[in-house]
């Protein structure tokens, strides 16, 4: 019988630094999909803020802090990243295991605003997307979440059949800053 050994979407593609700039895999233990059914958007708030110490999200929002964080995934669907879900939410919503669905990628950087403009139409300055902010976008090839955790640091989510691509991606534009900041 073959022994199996558990690998993360990005292992052995991460972590890479170019100029300023690093992007690493976020060790994400636990994702879990909720999706309130219809008109308990206030119950599955209610419930993850006494059980988790956050809101449901609202459009293009996360709530939450670093190793519990709520993201906006879409229309009437939020992704809880951190804790098991409290059984409580299954009375409010679907809830759905995602953990191994997702490649979860950190950028960061004083340029990491520059390297996702080569890669993503939506505007992610610090003016227009603060912190707490997520879009759901095209990255060159690949859907993917983008959150904003921090001044110069954004929480990536693909599906993890596009980790490599993700990474690619990600790594190319970096080396494009970084060269560009250097000549």
């Amino acid at each position: 019988m073959a022994d199996l050994i558990a690998k993360s979407p990005c292992a052995g593609l991460l972590p890479v630094t170019h100029g300023d700039v690093t992007l690493s895999e976020m060790d994400m233990t636990r994702m879990t999909s909720i999706a309130p059914f219809k008109g308990q958007d206030k119950a599955v708030s209610a419930t993850l803020k006494d059980a988790h110490g956050m809101a449901l999200p609202a459009a293009n929002r996360a709530t939450g802090k670093e190793g519990s964080r709520a993201v906006w995934f879409g229309q009437g669907q939020a992704l809880l990243i951190g804790p098991e879900p409290v059984a409580a939410l299954a009375e409010h919503a679907a809830i759905t295991d995602q953990s191994d669905g997702w490649a979860a990628v950190r950028l960061e950087g004083a340029g990491a605003e520059d390297v996702l403009a080569r890669l993503v139409p939506v505007d992610l300055r610090k003016s227009n997307f603060k912190r707490g902010h997520t879009a759901r976008s095209q990255l060159m090839h690949i859907m993917v979440s983008i959150t904003r955790v921090g001044d110069n640091a954004f929480l990536i989510l693909a599906f993890r059949s596009m980790a490599k691509t993700l990474v690619h991606d990600l790594e190319t534009a970096m080396q494009g800053v970084a060269a560009r900041a250097a000549g």
